[in-house]
């Protein structure tokens, strides 16, 4: 029997989605030699300094912590040297230079939320649900020269349900992933790493990053293009669009929990049925029934609490 290689691990992640994986690989007591994240960032109405998730749990667990601004700055190229590191693993951080990926012996593999070579870029998990996959998963890849083009190690896949919010699909993805982040570890300490190329498709799937514009509820869209949409932006971004309430300036509304209902109508889209409990969007199919909303300034609130102090014009509509 082959004798195990000795890995010493540099992590790199900056977001909670990443913090479940460096759990896990401390769990299972790999040596994490190293912690790399974001530098901190302003946050909140004072705007006070917060560490990233990564960095926060890495001071509890009393871990090696490097926060560049500039990852090919040689002092940070040395700093990373001296670590020693064999192997770094990626999840939910930045572009690496090659002065970074190819340093470490064994390589440096990443954790994409999806089933590569499908939902390259930075928001896979929400695109998924946006386009109405039923399917999608986790693969690590060793890093090459583009974003998440390398060859693959593992995969692993998971079914999404009709009604699965992207909130929902973050958390189930997150613990996969840790998971098979763990596989590939143990598969590169004995030496048995086995990759595949990715194949080439003309019918690539892509994870835009999200914007303001792609968030945007086009209301003339059909039923389950707008139902799934908000479900693939819940509870974070969250799907928005206007509400025309016959005031000077129409407002921003965010949608969150919504219901579909495919009864036949003749109503314009972006019409609202109201009644003392209920709201329904009329569109192509049917209806968006709107169980959770936020108005600008406000919070996070289910509709009957809305109607119980928010007044309606009769001639309300969300454009």
């Amino acid at each position: 029997m082959t004798a195990k290689r000795d890995i010493r691990i540099v992590f790199m992640g900056t977001p909670d989605f990443a913090v479940a994986t460096l759990k896990s690989l401390l769990d299972h007591n790999y040596n994490v030699v190293g912690v790399i994240t974001a530098p901190d960032k302003p946050a909140g109405r004072g705007r006070k300094l917060r560490a990233s998730a990564v960095k926060q749990f890495a001071l509890e667990h009393n871990l090696n912590i490097l926060q560049p601004t500039n990852l090919k700055a040689e002092s940070f190229i040395e700093e990373l040297e001296s670590l020693k590191a064999n192997l770094q693993i990626v999840v939910a951080f930045r572009m690496l230079p090659k002065v970074v990926w190819q340093m470490p012996e064994y390589g440096t593999f990443n954790l994409h939320a999806s089933l590569l070579p499908q939902y390259r870029g930075a928001a896979p998990i929400h695109w998924a649900i946006i386009n109405g996959e039923t399917k999608t998963g986790v693969t690590t890849f060793f890093i090459d020269e583009k974003i998440d083009t390398g060859a693959i190690i593992m995969s692993e896949s998971t079914a999404i349900g009709h009604d699965t919010t992207v909130g929902e699909l973050h958390d189930d993805l997150m613990a996969l992933g840790s998971e098979l982040v763990i596989k590939t570890v143990e598969q590169i300490e004995a030496d048995e790493v086995s990759t595949t190329v990715q194949p080439k498709s003309e019918d690539l799937k892509t994870a835009y990053k999200l914007n303001r514009d792609n968030c945007k509820i086009d209301w003339s869209e059909n039923l389950d293009t707008i139902y799934n949409k908000v479900r693939g932006l819940n509870p974070f971004p969250a799907a928005w669009c206007y509400l025309d309430n016959d005031e000077d300036e129409p407002l921003t509304v965010k949608l969150f929990a919504v219901e579909k209902n495919t009864e036949d109508h003749n109503l314009k889209a972006g019409h609202l049925l109201i009644n003392k409990d209920h709201l329904e969007v009329a569109c192509k199919g049917g209806y968006i029934i709107i169980k959770e909303i936020q108005l600008p300034g406000k919070r996070k609130m289910d509709v009957k609490s809305l109607l119980n102090g928010f007044k309606f014009a009769e001639t309300a509509k969300l454009l």
